[in-house]
C-alpha cells in the first residue's frame, strides 16, 4: 500500500477582497524574484492590493492602480494594515 503525498497548504488564510501587501524578505529570496524585474515598485511592498482569486498556493492580486493584476505565492503576501 503507497501512502499518499500531499502537498502541504499555504500557512496564510486570505479570501477572496483580503487586502494584502508583498513581503519583501519572503518575494526577494524567492524563485519568482530572479525571474522578475529588478526594480520593482514600492506600491507592492506598502499595498493595499485586493486578492481576486486563490488557486493553491498561488493568489492573483489587483492593486488600486492602473496596472495589470499579478500572481503571487500566498507565503509571500501578508495581511495589510
Amino acid at each position: 500500500m503507497a501512502e499518499e503525498v500531499t502537498a502541504p497548504k499555504p500557512s496564510k488564510n486570505f479570501r477572496k477582497g483580503s487586502l494584502v501587501r508583498v513581503n519583501r524578505k519572503a518575494y526577494q529570496n524567492s524563485l519568482e524574484s530572479t525571474a522578475s524585474d529588478q526594480c520593482l515598485p514600492e506600491y507592492i511592498f506598502e499595498g493595499p492590493g485586493e486578492v481576486l482569486m486563490i488557486k493553491g498556493e498561488y493568489g492573483q492580486v489587483r492593486w488600486r492602480m492602473p496596472v495589470p493584476d499579478v500572481w503571487l505565492r500566498v507565503d509571500q503576501l501578508e495581511a495589510w494594515s
